[in-house]
Parts: structure tokens; sequence; C-alpha cells
């Protein structure tokens, strides 16, 4: 009975996720009257606009990405390596970001670094990139943590650091040529959630009126109505891509852990 029940579950959850996509999904298909098609998407990805925000989210993605890997590998090996005392706090202010709006967090940016403070980073549009990458890199910091950290916890940090440094390696070489390695899988699997969140980030981009695909998604939410559903099924893609991509990471790094 209780098998049974389980499965029920299941299934009910997966109801609960699955039907709304298909429900976008045969909406989006309906835009030319009494057959699907992809019109919808089509006229998306004939936007010039959709092409420019898709390409600004994707690029301030790898740039969150690279900056969210130099910050929290070095600290997490750091804090592994020489201060565990501390990790318990650490891990509290990497979880900020889940229980501050980012709301709150944009509007303290604005209001740190606009045109009249001490460092006017909202004055210049190079600034405010740099306010958008830290923004996202705050947003997606829990993750990006958790992930180094769990990758860390796999090997012998003391051990290994003390190998290399018998033989002649100094901190960077240590870090670049033999913990990020060992930890790729999952910087990757931190990588991947930090690209989704961007890629489908709103409040930041818009209140920092950057030209970002969040905002450009809800401008067509409030302007049209088939291709908003397009646009919600390629953001839903991408996120499953990226889901899928951290699984296959993860399942290759297994096998090869395995054969050796």
């Amino acid at each position: 009975m209780k098998r049974y029940f389980s499965w029920a579950v299941l299934v009910a959850g997966m109801g609960y996720f699955i039907l709304p996509l298909v429900g976008l999904t045969e909406f989006s298909l309906s835009m030319r009257r009494g057959e699907y098609s992809f019109d919808a998407y089509a006229a998306v990805l004939a936007d010039p606009t959709f092409r420019q925000t898709f390409s600004y989210s994707v690029v301030m993605a790898l740039l969150t990405i690279a900056f969210g890997v130099l910050l929290v590998v070095p600290t997490a090996y750091w804090v592994r390596l020489k201060l565990p005392r501390l990790r318990p706090y650490v891990e509290f202010v990497t979880l900020l970001p889940l229980v501050i709006p980012a709301i709150v967090i944009v509007f303290g940016y604005i209001r740190m670094f606009n045109t009249s403070s001490w460092l006017p980073l909202t004055g210049s549009t190079t600034g405010t990139n740099l306010l958008l990458m830290f923004g996202y890199s705050t947003l997606s910091l829990p993750y990006m943590y958790r992930a180094v950290d769990t990758g860390l916890r796999t090997i012998d940090v003391a051990t290994l650091t003390e190998a290399a440094q018998i033989l002649g390696a100094g901190w960077v070489t240590i870090l670049a040529r033999l913990i990020l390695p060992n930890v790729l899988v999952a910087v990757l699997s931190g990588a991947f959630v930090t690209f989704a969140i961007v890629i489908g980030e709103f409040t930041l981009a818009a209140l920092l009126n950057r030209p970002a695909f969040g905002p450009y998604l809800q401008l067509m939410g409030a302007n049209r109505a088939y291709e908003p559903m397009a646009l919600a099924v390629i953001a839903f893609g991408i996120t499953w891509a990226c889901m899928g991509l951290i699984q296959l990471v993860t399942r290759f790094s297994k096998h090869t852990k395995a054969a050796r």
C-alpha cells in the first residue's frame, strides 16, 4: 500500500509541474488559428531585440561565472585549509542572498553607488554593468559556494597542499593547477546554476536599466499574447538544459573516478 501511495504522490507531483508546462507549450504553438505552428517562435527569434538582450545576458552570465569562480574557489579553499572555525559564519553569509530580496540588494547598490556617492558607478554604462555583475554574483553565491565546498570535501586539501608546497609550488599554482582541476565538476555545477539564474533574472536588470533578457521577457508579456509563451518555453528549455548538464557532468565524473 505504501508503494502505491508513493507512486501516486510522485505522479501527482510530476503532473503539478509538467501539466502547466504542457499547457504553456500548447498555447505558444497556437498563434495560427486552427493548427499548431512555430510562428510565435519564428517571430521571437527574428526580433533583433531578442538577440540583443539574450546575447547581453549570456555575456553577463559568463562574466558572473568567471568572477564567482575567482571569488569562491580561493575563499572556500582557504576557509577549509586555514580557518575551519570560521566555516559556519562564512556559510551563513553565503546564504543571506536567499533571504534578502533582490529588490533590497539593487536599491542598496543604487543608494551606495549613484552619481552623488563616493563611487558613482551608475553614472556610466561600464559601471552599471559592473554593478549588475556583482548583483548576479550575490544571487548565485549560495549555489556556487555550496557546490565548491561540497567538491572540496571530496579531496584531502591539506595533504595535496603540503605535497605541492614541498615541490615548490606557490599559492597561485596550487589553486590553478591542483585545487581547481579537482573541484572542476563542482565548479561546473555552480556555473550552470548561475547561468540559469542570470538568464531569467528580472529585478536587478530592470531597476539598473540594463538590456537583459529578463526585462525583455516581462515587456513582451505585457504587450503580446503568444510570443511571451514562446519566450517562457525557451527560458524553461535553457534552465532544464543547465540542470541536465549538471547531471551529465556529475555522472561523467563518477564514471571517471570509478575507472581510475
